[in-house]
C-alpha cells in the first residue's frame, strides 16, 4: 500500500496529514515552520515533529511514505524551497540517490515543495478555476482561470502587505492603543479608563506587561510575528475599536480578492462597453486561514464586500483546509 504526506507549513503552526490512495489516516500539529519568520532551525524542528507524530498516529514508518507535498510560504524562492526540501529529506530520503552526490545537494524526487497558496487552491477547487483568499498569520489572494492562468495579490510580507491577516489585526490594535495613549496624555481619569478598557487589558496581558507605557515600548521592539499573538485578544474584545479593526480586515481581504478576480475574470463588455448581467460569470471564491475560521465578522464583511464588488461571485461558506490540497497533490504523479 502506498502512503502519502501532505504538509501545510505556516507561520503559527505546521499541520501534517497522512493518507493512502483514498482517505486521510491521521494528522498531527507542531509549531511554526515558516523559514522566513522563524528561521531554518525552528522550521526543521517543527517539520520533523509534525511528520513523526503523524506517521506514528497512522501506524506507519517513515520508510513507507511514497511521496510528500508541502505548501510553504516563500517557496517560490528556490533557496527557501531548498531549505524546506532538505529538512524533509533528512527524514524522508529519496528512493534513488546518486552515490557521488552529497546529501546537502540532493533533490529528492518524492518531495514536492510548493507555495502555501497552491495547496489552498488545490484544496478549494482541485484543478478547476477559482480564487482562494488566505488570512492566517499573513494573507494573500491567489486564483486560476479556466485556461490555467494564475494571479495573486498581497502576501508581500508584514512590512508592506499582509492586509487583513492576524499580524495586520494585531498591529492595528496596538497602533490604536498607542494613539489613545497620546489622546489621554495628562488626563489621569482618561488614562485610567483607557487602561481598564477590555481591549487594552487583554493586549497588555497577552504581552505580559503591566502598564500602557511598557506596552508601547514593547511594541516598538517586538519582532513582526509577535503582533499576530494579539489577534485572539482583538477577537474576544467587546470594544468598538476591536469591531472596527475586524471589519476593516474583512474589507481589506475583499479588496485583495477583487484584484485577482478582475485580472482573471474580466467581464465581457456589451456593445456599449458595459457588462450586462447575463455576461457576468459565476466566479467561485473560497476562504482559508485562522482569521476567517475564528472571526465571524471578518467573514461577514468579506462576503458582503466581495459580492458588492462583483455580483457574479459565489463565496464558499466552508473554510478550506489547505493541508487537504497538499495531500491531494502528493497523491498525484
Amino acid at each position: 500500500m502506498a502512503y502519502f504526506l501532505g504538509i501545510d507549513g505556516g507561520g503559527t503552526k505546521t499541520l501534517c496529514a497522512v493518507g493512502d490512495e483514498s482517505q486521510t489516516l491521521a494528522t498531527a500539529t507542531a509549531g511554526p515552520s515558516n523559514v522566513l519568520r522563524v528561521g531554518e532551525a525552528q522550521a526543521r524542528e517543527s517539520l520533523h515533529q509534525a511528520v513523526r507524530q503523524a506517521c506514528a498516529a497512522a501506524g506507519i514508518t517513515l520508510a513507507q511514505v511514497s511521496r510528500t507535498c508541502i505548501g510553504a510560504a516563500g517557496a517560490v524562492r528556490p533557496e527557501i524551497a531548498e531549505i524546506v526540501r532538505r529538512a524533509l529529506a533528512e527524514l524522508l530520503p529519496s528512493p534513488v540517490q546518486a552515490s557521488n552526490t552529497q546529501t546537502s545537494s540532493v533533490q529528492p524526487s518524492n518531495i514536492n515543495v510548493v507555495g502555501d497558496m497552491q495547496i489552498a487552491l488545490e484544496a478549494a477547487f482541485e484543478s478547476g478555476p477559482g480564487v482562494i483568499v488566505i488570512a492566517g498569520t499573513g494573507s494573500i489572494a491567489y486564483g486560476r482561470d479556466a485556461h490555467g492562468n494564475t494571479a495573486r495579490a498581497g502576501g508581500w510580507g508584514f512590512t508592506i502587505s499582509d492586509e487583513g491577516s492576524a499580524h495586520w489585526i494585531g498591529r492595528a490594535a496596538a497602533a490604536a492603543l498607542v494613539r489613545d495613549m497620546d489622546r489621554t496624555e495628562g488626563d489621569a481619569k482618561g488614562r485610567a479608563a483607557l487602561r481598564a478598557a477590555p481591549l487594552a487589558t487583554a493586549l497588555l496581558e497577552t504581552w505580559n506587561v503591566t502598564s500602557l507605557e511598557d506596552f508601547a515600548r514593547t511594541a516598538g521592539s517586538r519582532e513582526p510575528h509577535h503582533f499576530a499573538a494579539l489577534f485572539p485578544a482583538v477577537l474576544a474584545s467587546p470594544d468598538d475599536s476591536a469591531t472596527q479593526i475586524l471589519g476593516s480586515a474583512g474589507a481589506e481581504l475583499a479588496h485583495l480578492a477583487s484584484i485577482v478576480i478582475c485580472r482573471l475574470f474580466p467581464p465581457n463588455p456589451s456593445s456599449d462597453g458595459n457588462p450586462t448581467p447575463s455576461e457576468i460569470k459565476s466566479i467561485p471564491v473560497a476562504m482559508a486561514g485562522g482569521v476567517f475560521r475564528h472571526a465571524a465578522l471578518v467573514r461577514e464583511i468579506f462576503y458582503n464586500q466581495v459580492r458588492w464588488l462583483d455580483p457574479g461571485v459565489q463565496v464558499e461558506q466552508e473554510i478550506v483546509e489547505p493541508v487537504e490540497g497538499a495531500l491531494r497533490l502528493a497523491r498525484k504523479v
